[in-house]
Order: C-alpha cells, then sequence, then structure tokens
C-alpha cells in the first residue's frame, strides 16, 4: 500500500504548503494515499475531495450530554432522491463521507475545509479541519464532514461533486502517529459516531 519513509520527501519540508507538483509526487512517492485518484482534482495548493454516496442526519430527543453515549443524536440514514441528489433541510445537520480514502504518513499534515462555491449558497461544509500525520495510514480512511444548510429552503447536493479541499503540509515527522491515539477515527471507511463519550469523565 504505502512505501515506507522516503528520505528523498524531506525536500518538501522546508516548503510549507504542498502544490500541485509536490502533492502529484507524494502520492506517487507513497507519502500521500487517496483512492480513487482522479488527477483533475489536484488545485494549485490542495486536493479536492468529493461528495460520497451515504449521508446521516443528525436527530436528538433531548438536551445532549457529551460524556453520556445515550443521549448523544442517532444517526438517522438519508436516502437519495429519485434524481440522486441529497436533500439538506433548512437548519439539519448532516455527516456524509468523502467519496475519497485518504491516508498520510508521517511526513504529512492537512487541513480541510469547505469551498466558497458552497458558502456562497449558504451551506456549510466543515470538519474539525485538521488531519495528523498517520490519518488513514495502512488502508486509507474517509473523512466526516458535517454539512449544515443556513437557508430557508432545502439545498440539493450531488454526490460524487467536489464538495472540500484537503490543503497538505511537509511535517518534520511525527513521533506517534494519529492511529496510535485512542478513541481516533483512522480507519473508518464509512460514516460512524462521535467517539467523544469514551474519553470525557463526569465530574
Amino acid at each position: 500500500m504505502f512505501l515506507s519513509s522516503i528520505n528523498r520527501f524531506s525536500r518538501f519540508r522546508r516548503r510549507g504548503v504542498l502544490t500541485d507538483r509536490a502533492i502529484r509526487r507524494a502520492y506517487a512517492e507513497g507519502e500521500l494515499f487517496v483512492e480513487p485518484f482522479e488527477p483533475a482534482l489536484v488545485r494549485p495548493a490542495a486536493l479536492s475531495l468529493r461528495l460520497g454516496h451515504e449521508a446521516f442526519s443528525l436527530v436528538t430527543e433531548g438536551p445532549v450530554d457529551v460524556a453520556d453515549r445515550a443521549t448523544h443524536p442517532s444517526l438517522v440514514p438519508k436516502a437519495l432522491d429519485a434524481n440522486g441528489r441529497l436533500a439538506v433541510e433548512p437548519g439539519e445537520v448532516v455527516l456524509a463521507p468523502t467519496l475519497e480514502k485518504i491516508g498520510l504518513s508521517k511526513n504529512l499534515a492537512g487541513l480541510v475545509d469547505g469551498t466558497s462555491d458552497y458558502a456562497r449558497l449558504g451551506i456549510g461544509v466543515v470538519l474539525c479541519g485538521q488531519v495528523s500525520p498517520g490519518f488513514g495510514w495502512d488502508t486509507g480512511a474517509v473523512l466526516t464532514l458535517e454539512i449544515v444548510n443556513h437557508l430557508r429552503h432545502p439545498v440539493l447536493l450531488y454526490p460524487s461533486a467536489r464538495v472540500c479541499n484537503l490543503m497538505l503540509f511537509a511535517s518534520t515527522g511525527s513521533e506517534r502517529l494519529y492511529g496510535a491515539t485512542p478513541h481516533n477515527y483512522s480507519g473508518d471507511h464509512a460514516v460512524v459516531a462521535s467517539r467523544l463519550a469514551d474519553h470525557v469523565r463526569r465530574p
């Protein structure tokens, strides 16, 4: 799957954000895993990611105690409409995976953000933002996106369409990969519920 850390990759470490050539080189040398990889999605200083084909609405039945899993929102599957579109209702919070599975070596870190195209339509596409060194190492993992409709009417989204950007940075090489940290999402191949209750202690 991945190559071991390559000494020649150290040339990226002094250059900050990876630009298009460096992104393609990182992919070719096995420091960046993307499946499926579409060369047209490589942008001047980021890699665009597409919306997956599954989505879940976050539904609550009362106050949410982050330390109590029983109070967490339910993940209610959302079916696509007859035209294959994902309808996001006003004020609704939807979790959806990226179409691509991503994997970063210890020499890379990333930031994910929505695109201005969606923001100009009142649609928020966000993540925690940070993608740590070692995320998805070995098998790749989807990124789970939070999609919020800030408008007064439903918004129809198209799976397989570009929905966010992954900006990549050269790191100095992490001693501990993200996948080795407790309660991580590094092996996720689909949307999963929050694991916050696993590490928040009640007073």
